[in-house]
């Protein structure tokens, strides 16, 4: 909920009672649930003590009654994350002066506070944590960091950890040698050794199973990966960029993602921002996406204005999906407005809003199984599109609410270009 209070001595209490130094309204939360004591200040780190609360207090998914914790960590009480941090202070980072960088496009002083840690990550070795929502540019991100270091001479290569199945995982990041299990006819090369002396990214992260956890901390420290199926090691030179939707903290507040890889993950974390909080970016993003679709190339557009009633719901709207709902939106209204001689004329519709053009239509110029796959794609672009708009993005919510398996959904998504 972004409440926050700050040490005023060396003892802070939480919980319900409104005597508490940190009153929290949970109702799993004790009246008086736990204290927190700063040692040295904080220097030392802190003692956590649970003051005997009915349901517990957990860090790093185990339950304790003392601990101490150093700055940084997450403790769920009931239901409530809270994590303890120094305050933070500003970095002073100028605002880069590029107003592109790679396929990035923004002229917010957020996005150029971008560019300016993407300019700096590039130019070192560090491992890097991209979180943000879906569509704000994570593998974007990803590829300016890759395009503007020393490693751009070398490959990079994608490896989406929330696509595959879990038991396809570990092959497709270490590799496999012949034999090594059922269908491995040949060997192949895993991620680490594909991007030897250019970048891995890793996306979705957080989905990246328990039990191979360990493995890819040992590859991030030793740089060296066993294939499956393999007694020997392979040697790797990899700069590895990760990315993940959620806050990974509290993945490992909840016991679900190792504390120690988090740690070794985030030697440099970046948060992208939403389009929502950028609205400023909206007209040169949809310039640029126009741009690359040939929209102003077209013959008898010769209006190049971005502005208008169209602009106006555009900017009103919350964007869940963000650039990537955003393209989206913008080739739909190209599709159905092949006449149009400027923005101004484009048929925009956005999820939400009643429209004749959104109505499924049945064709029936077209033999009976062509027109019934017609329908079912209109009818899965548009209950996908609203499912997400509907759950903010998040894909195994939206799985939920539709009843769907999360790996299913998330090939209908890609499918249809929404995620």
């Amino acid at each position: 909920m972004g409440r926050a209070v700050a040490f005023e001595g060396e003892r802070l209490v939480v919980g319900s009672e409104p005597g508490c130094d940190l009153v929290l309204s949970d109702p799993r939360v004790s009246r008086r649930h736990l204290e927190i004591l700063a040692l040295a200040g904080g220097r030392s780190g802190y003692m956590v003590r649970d003051l005997g609360s009915k349901n517990g207090t957990l860090f790093e998914g185990a339950a304790i009654s003392e601990a101490r914790i150093r700055a940084g960590s997450t403790l769920r009480l009931g239901t409530t994350y809270l994590r303890l941090r120094p305050e933070p202070a500003s970095l002073d980072l100028p605002p880069s002066a590029r107003r592109r960088l790679g396929d990035l496009v923004g002229e917010s002083l957020d996005m150029r506070v971008l560019f300016t840690i993407l300019e700096r990550a590039a130019d070192s070795d560090v491992t890097v944590l991209l979180e943000g929502e879906t569509g704000t540019g994570k593998e974007l991100c990803a590829r300016a960091i890759h395009d503007l270091g020393a490693r751009r001479r070398g490959a990079m290569v994608a490896l989406d950890c929330g696509a595959l199945p879990d038991n396809l995982v570990e092959s497709e990041l270490f590799g496999h040698v012949k034999g090594a299990f059922t269908g491995a006819m040949q060997a192949r090369k895993g991620a680490f050794v594909r991007a030897h002396g250019g970048t891995l990214f890793l996306d979705e992260v957080d989905s990246l199973p328990p039990h191979l956890q360990p493995r890819l901390l040992r590859a991030l420290e030793s740089r060296r990966v066993r294939p499956v199926g393999s007694d020997d090691e392979v040697e790797v030179d990899v700069r590895v960029v990760a990315a993940c939707q959620s806050d990974l903290a509290l993945a490992v507040a909840r016991g679900e993602f190792r504390p120690d890889l988090y740690y070794r993950l985030s030697v440099l974390r970046v948060l992208l921002p939403p389009l929502r909080a950028r609205r400023e970016d909206l007209v040169p993003t949809i310039r640029e996406l126009l741009t690359r679709r040939g929209f102003f190339e077209r013959e008898g557009v010769e209006d190049w204005t971005i502005g208008g009633p169209n602009l106006e719901r555009l900017i009103a709207y919350d964007w869940p999906g963000n650039v990537r709902e955003l393209r989206n939106v913008l080739d739909r209204a190209l599709a159905l407005s092949p006449a149009a001689e400027g923005f101004g004329d484009l048929r925009v519709s956005l999820p939400g809003e009643a429209s004749t053009e959104e109505g499924l239509s049945v064709r029936t110029d077209l033999p009976y199984a062509d027109a019934k796959q017609h329908l079912l794609e209109q009818f899965e672009l548009r209950y996908l599109g609203e499912l997400m708009e509907r759950n903010e993005g998040n894909i195994s919510a939206a799985a939920r609410a539709a009843g769907m398996d999360r790996k299913h959904l998330r090939t209908l998504l890609r499918k249809h270009d929404l995620v």
